[in-house]
């Protein structure tokens, strides 16, 4: 049986890349640190993936297994020498810790083994899979880079699905969304995996994906903290002002992309629609709090806020909806995320003009910058 490496034993990693490469015929192996993920995994060697429609249809996910990769390396290498795919759903800041471990799977495959391997960071960052190339050839000796050379390639993706917070207390089944896409950039003529789409260009899909989904799911997290900290995300749609905003966001983003890939009007805003209507699936039951959860990485120069509200000024765009949008990611205040407590701790210190230079690389003479402490100023 073919096999498949996944970093990543989480829900995303089960309930959809790994439930991918199953459907399709491999064996995956999934790496992680949970040991009682992986213990069910083992125990198991299966799961359901229950998804979220009115009659709550599963899927029986089989030909699984775990490795914990702090306490099973060798396992680890071993799987790695034998994988067709290595894929990761992970979290892009940890990427950089599991590229060692990769790494030495690499050293020790290249020896032996001369079948392609295709390596996919499949995060919810823009050319994740880039970033984790060149984490794992800081540690590769330059022969083996050299060995590496068309036997090992890697390829970036954009991934979209929606898995919410589970009630599913000691289970590794998955409650997901029905929707998903899963779009690869690449030329090669690589194995064909059931949800798959390959395309030669990856840029227009993945900032479709990122200023749509995840900047109109921030938007409404955020504005929807701020009115009331118990909501769902639906539940924060049925407002008629957040509605409103979340529709007005994505015109300026969608204005962006329209602009800057050619993308048809029409078409984006049925995508647009779309969207909106996914995230107003009530079975989903997510939290605006764990949706708006790591604000820090969010409010990044590079991410689903900060980033279309740039390009949408560059291109002499409107932004006023985006900036408020991030004035309400400055309040996020959870006390249970880290980076919430962090955040307020910065802007208590330092004061919100000096954090959206630290954090979001905004200059204080920037018209976005002044908007955005504009909307702060009402919001708070």
């Amino acid at each position: 049986m073919k096999k498949t490496v996944h970093f990543g034993a989480g829900n995303i990693g089960r309930g959809f890349i790994g439930a991918l490469f199953s459907q399709s015929g491999y064996h995956v192996t999934f790496v992680d640190i949970a040991d009682q993920i992986i213990n069910q995994l083992n125990e198991k060697k299966q799961y359901q993936v229950k998804l979220a429609t009115p009659d709550q249809e599963e899927l029986t996910i089989k030909n699984v297994s775990g490795l914990n990769n702090l306490k099973q390396e060798n396992e680890v290498i071993e799987a790695i020498k034998e994988a067709t795919f290595l894929t990761t759903a992970i979290g892009p800041t940890i990427l950089p810790r599991i590229a060692p471990l990769i790494a030495k799977g690499l050293k020790e495959r290249v020896k032996t083994n001369d079948d392609k391997l295709y390596i996919i960071a499949c995060e919810n960052q823009i050319s994740a899979t880039d970033l984790l190339q060149g984490y794992i050839l800081e540690n590769l000796d330059e022969q083996t880079k050299a060995d590496l050379l068309d036997k090992v390639y890697f390829l970036n993706s954009a991934v979209d699905r929606i898995v919410p917070i589970q009630n599913n207390k000691n289970s590794i089944d998955v409650l997901v969304e029905p929707y998903y896409e899963w779009v690869v950039e690449t030329r090669e003529n690589i194995p064909p995996i059931e949800g798959m789409k390959i395309v030669s260009d990856l840029a227009p899909f993945i900032e479709r994906k990122l200023f749509t989904v995840n900047t109109g799911h921030a938007v409404i997290a955020y504005l929807g903290y701020i009115k009331n900290k118990t909501f769902t995300i639906d539940q924060a749609l049925a407002d008629e002002e957040i509605l409103e905003q979340v529709q007005a966001a994505l015109n300026e983003t969608g204005a962006y992309l329209i602009n800057q890939y050619g993308l048809n009007p029409d078409e984006h805003q049925q995508y647009i629609n779309k969207i909106i209507n996914r995230f107003k699936n009530p079975i989903l039951n997510d939290a605006v709090t764990r949706v708006g959860r790591s604000p820090l990485r969010k409010l990044g120069p590079n991410d689903r806020l900060v980033r279309p509200a740039a390009e949408a000024e560059k291109a002499g765009l409107s932004f006023t909806n985006l900036a408020k949008a991030i004035a309400s990611a400055l309040l996020f205040d959870y006390q249970v995320d880290e980076e919430a407590i962090k955040l307020q701790e910065m802007i208590n210190e330092k004061g919100v003009l000096r954090v959206l230079k630290e954090i979001s690389g905004l200059e204080e003479s920037d018209d976005l910058t002044q908007e955005v402490i504009k909307h702060f100023n009402t919001l708070k």
